[in-house]
């Protein structure tokens, strides 16, 4: 049991103990009125903490009364041993052994580690398998403790040498601003710092953490800084898309995301957004502030012009991030000619083309060529809205860009026979005059 563990454990009986004995220190009791209390409580069943006994005896009660009225209710606490997390049954070098050896041997179990030390003589004497229980689990040394720890180095403070070769993205909440209809909004602001050297790559505050906005940072880091070794974010929706992946995939670039429930491996973007609450938006009037594109404009103002600029104690020598990133661009890779990232970073989704050529897409009808009607074809698309431009694909072979339907246009083209209106149209485009009379054409 741990050190937690056991203060948890004193603390409930603690509390249990002051619950019966409480009331019994009241002065105004006489000795007749306290012995009949004593007596009831006696007969109560209770549910004791960490016992399978649900009654107290009367001596107990009264024993537990004195250590009240004499050392209050910390009298209550229960007595520490004097060899809690020693074993009496294991000596105290064989102790030493197992503790060392699952500390060094993480991997481990309590009795591998045991039979290898009765292997090499350190341990002489049989074991219990419910004494070597208790004793790892008093030592905090239990499969699951020990697992926590290599967790916890894992997580520990990391640094790449070369820009670009991690990037890491996280969104931070900000300041309520007006929308486009003035009513007021969360600001979300998303950003993407180079680990090395905590230069902010691309930074932009909008009311939502869409995985659209996550790839419009990658994509302009692509175009205006190079190639991007890794991208490092936690498990948010923004960063988890399907799309998303799948554009990463193509370009090569490995996506990772920090452990749930462990966030020290965010711990540059976390200071890079206490900077900016601190630096940045403590100082700011946001009741001057407009809109969006304000915000914007005054925060990558403050970013290229203080924070930039500004010695960093994460860098060494405590350079700025812009010297920093200045020392080490000659190991920046480009992206190569051949690449075509707005090709890349179209949505891919899968449709069924209808019996009259036409699909759907975000409830807008397209029409496909005719000899794709009844088949599944693949569709690329700008994501970003509107969607009105929508390239076709079927078994590798592209057919061009769909056409949006235009179903008033539709309405008013013409269906069915009209004998009077076909012969009108006849006579005026055959090179037969057009005042024959019902005897040429045969008629009666």
């Amino acid at each position: 049991m741990t050190e937690d563990e056991n203060e948890l454990r004193r603390r409930n009986i603690c509390d249990f103990r002051h619950s019966v004995v409480a009331e019994l220190g009241n002065p105004y009791l006489n000795r007749g009125q306290l012995t009949t209390l004593i007596k009831e409580k006696s007969k109560r069943d209770y549910e004791i903490p960490y016992s399978k006994r649900t009654t107290i005896t009367e001596g107990c009660i009264r024993r537990w009364l004195c250590l009240y009225r004499k050392f209050g209710k910390q009298g209550l606490n229960p007595q520490i041993r004097q060899d809690l997390g020693k074993s009496r049954l294991i000596g105290e070098q064989e102790q030493n052994g197992i503790i060392a050896l699952l500390e060094s041997n993480p991997e481990l179990t309590a009795i591998a580690a045991v039979r290898k030390l009765r292997e090499q003589g350190v341990i002489k004497t049989e074991i219990s398998s419910s004494s070597l229980s208790r004793f790892i689990t008093s030592q905090g040394l239990t499969s699951k403790e020990r697992q926590k720890v290599i967790m916890k180095e894992k997580s520990l403070k990391f640094d790449f040498f070369s820009p670009l070769e991690c990037v890491q993205s996280d969104v931070m909440y900000g300041p309520e601003i007006p929308d486009k209809n003035g009513k007021m909004r969360k600001a979300l602001l998303m950003t993407f710092l180079d680990d090395a050297t905590r230069r902010i790559l691309y930074g932009r505050f909008s009311f939502s953490e869409k995985s659209i906005l996550f790839e419009d940072g990658i994509k302009h880091i692509l175009k205006a800084q190079g190639m991007i070794g890794r991208l490092y974010t936690d498990n948010g929706s923004s960063f988890v898309s399907n799309q998303t992946r799948r554009i990463l995939d193509i370009l090569g670039i490995t996506l990772s995301h920090t452990k749930p429930g462990i966030p020290q491996g965010k711990g540059k973007q976390e200071r890079f957004y206490r900077t900016v609450r601190d630096q940045f938006l403590r100082p700011l009037d946001i009741s001057a502030v407009k809109n969006l594109d304000d915000l914007n404009a005054r925060f990558n103002t403050w970013l290229e012009c203080e924070y930039h600029r500004s010695p960093h104690r994460g860098l060494q020598q405590h350079i700025t991030p812009l010297d920093a990133w200045i020392a080490k661009a000659h190991h920046i890779k480009s992206i190569a000619s051949s690449i075509d990232l707005d090709r890349i970073f179209l949505h891919l989704l899968s449709r069924r083309v209808y019996k009259d050529s036409t699909f759907t897409l975000g409830g807008t009808l397209f029409e496909a060529p005719a000899i794709l009607s009844g088949k599944r074809i693949d569709i690329y698309f700008d994501p970003h809205p509107p969607v009105d431009r929508v390239l076709v694909s079927q078994g590798g072979k592209e057919y061009g860009d769909a056409r949006i339907v235009d179903t008033y246009a539709n309405s008013k083209v013409k269906r069915g026979y009209s004998r009077s209106s076909d012969l009108q149209s006849g006579y005026e485009h055959s090179d037969l005059p057009v005042n024959l009379t019902a005897t040429n054409m045969g008629g009666n």
